[in-house]
C-alpha cells in the first residue's frame, strides 16, 4: 500500500452533467478508519499563452456563473473524449480569439483544484499566430470579448485584482519569468 493511500470501498454516483460529473466515495483511510471523500469528475482541459508579433498577450473576457462576474482569462476549453490536448489548443485558439498558430508547444499540465477535483489543465505556449479568415465559431453558448495587452498592462491588471484565474496568473507568471 502506498504512503497515505485511501483504498475506495464503495462510489456513489450523486450528478452527471455536460461538463463534470459528482461522486461520494467511501474510503478506508491509511489507518483503517472510514471515510467519506467528495469529487467532481472533469474530462480535463487546455489553456493557451498566446502572445502577439507586437507583444500583445491575447485574453478574453466571459461571464462566469459560478462566480457571478466577467473575467478575464487566457484562452481555454475543456477536452473532448479521445481528443489530445494539443488538439484541443488549436481548435480552442482558433475558436474563441480567431488566431491559429504555427506551433504549439506544452509548458506544463497541473491539478487546479485536487482537494475534491481530478480536473487536469495542460498550458500551451502558442507560437506564430495570424488571425484566420473564417475562424471557427465559438460554442452557441459561449460569448467572449478578446483583449490584447502587453506584459505590463496584464501585471498592472493581476496586482489590482482584475485577474486572478489560476491558469491565467501562472501564464502571467510564466512570461515574466521568461522575458527577465
Amino acid at each position: 500500500m502506498k504512503k497515505f493511500e485511501e483504498k475506495t470501498i464503495a462510489t456513489t454516483p450523486i450528478f452527471t452533467g455536460r461538463v463534470i460529473s459528482l461522486q461520494v466515495d467511501e474510503v478506508e483511510l491509511p489507518d483503517g478508519k472510514k471515510g467519506k471523500r467528495e469529487i467532481v469528475k472533469h474530462p480535463g482541459a487546455v489553456a493557451i499563452i498566446a502572445m502577439t508579433d507586437e507583444g500583445k498577450l491575447v485574453l478574453v473576457e466571459q461571464f462566469r456563473k459560478a462566480m457571478e462576474r466577467t473575467l478575464m482569462e487566457i484562452p481555454a476549453g475543456k477536452l473532448e473524449p479521445g481528443e489530445e490536448p494539443i488538439v484541443t489548443a488549436g481548435r480552442e485558439l482558433e475558436e474563441e480569439t480567431g488566431y491559429v498558430c504555427e506551433e504549439m508547444e506544452h509548458v506544463t499540465s497541473f491539478y487546479t483544484s485536487p482537494g475534491f477535483a481530478d480536473e487536469y489543465i495542460h498550458i500551451f505556449e502558442a507560437k506564430g499566430l495570424r488571425k484566420k479568415e473564417n475562424a471557427a465559431s465559438l460554442d452557441e453558448d459561449e460569448f467572449v470579448e478578446l483583449l490584447e495587452v502587453t506584459l505590463e498592462e496584464a501585471a498592472v491588471l493581476m496586482k489590482e485584482g482584475k485577474i486572478h484565474d489560476a491558469k491565467t496568473v501562472y501564464a502571467l507568471q510564466y512570461l515574466l519569468l521568461k522575458n527577465r
